[in-house]
């Protein structure tokens, strides 16, 4: 996929790139069984409060229901388009099955319709297809990763992305993901072959704010021009230091290189922390 500059006709325009779309199918509308109506919630959680910051509005889009799971196990699936999903960086690919039901996958690069792709542990090793760790080769390159058996994938599933499987031993598999962190992950759980398509999008400039407040994203406000109630960093005649160590929160917790994983089951899986080069 290239990315499309537009002429700066105007102000807007000046810096605004976007997608050629040239992989996805013409006229192509959403398959309508496999759409749900969108419940926006501006970032609260049930009992109202704001737990997420810096959300609302945007434009109404519906969610597709994508099979991370990949549990029809030996029928095989055609794909018959390649289609945007608005709600996710990655493509999706509609597949027909054999048996007559229609699934979405996260695309792959190089996947097109006409293919034909199988999940299963006798699948061959071509992208999209899904397989046990056990049953990939040492080396490939992989994608919508399982961290428990038959939950579905949920690991490396944005545009671009990749894990590569790198040893096995015993019960467990080694996988390096994008981050550079390398992870021991059972070698019954599955993942589909490949690296995910639309590279180009981390080369996509959005230009304008309102190309940001169409995704549901409301502007943040700096925390030194708020009041000292409101933030740590605020107050002060004029413009000023934050008056402390390192940048807070506005809660007080620090916000560069502090960690904040609290997650002791799982710290005996993980072999090497993700690098910095990898954030």
């Amino acid at each position: 996929m290239a990315v499309k500059i537009y002429k700066p006709v105007t102000p807007g325009l000046r810096n605004m790139t976007g997608y050629t779309f040239e992989e996805l199918t013409p006229n192509k509308a959403p398959e309508r069984s496999l759409l749900l109506a969108p419940s926006q919630h501006a970032g609260r959680n049930v009992y109202g409060r704001i737990t997420v910051r810096h959300r609302g509005g945007g434009n109404r889009n519906y969610i597709r229901i994508v099979d991370f799971k990949r549990d029809k196990l030996d029928i095989p699936g055609r794909v018959a388009a390649i289609e945007y999903d608005p709600g996710r960086t990655a493509r999706l690919a509609l597949l027909f099955y054999a048996d007559g039901e229609k699934r979405y996958i996260v695309a792959p690069l190089g996947l097109k319709v006409g293919d034909v792709v199988m999940a299963g542990a006798q699948a061959d090793i071509r992208p999209g297809n899904s397989l046990p760790l056990s049953n990939i080769p040492v080396g490939t390159l992989i994608h919508n990763v399982e961290l428990r058996e038959g939950k579905g994938g949920q690991l490396v599933r944005s545009a671009g992305s990749a894990a590569q499987l790198l040893a096995k031993e015993g019960d467990f598999a080694q996988v390096r993901l994008p981050s550079g962190e390398v992870r021991l992950v059972r070698q019954h759980c599955y993942a589909t072959i490949g690296q995910v398509g639309n590279l180009d999008h981390s080369n996509v400039k959005l230009g304008k704010a309102g190309r940001k407040r169409h995704m549901g994203i409301r502007p943040t406000v700096r925390g030194t021009a708020m009041s000292p109630r409101d933030h740590p960093h605020g107050g002060g005649e004029g413009r000023q230091p934050t008056g402390m160590p390192g940048p807070k929160s506005p809660w007080g917790r620090p916000t560069r290189g502090y960690k904040t994983r609290r997650n002791k089951q799982t710290d005996q899986y993980i072999i090497r922390r993700r690098s910095k080069a990898g954030r």
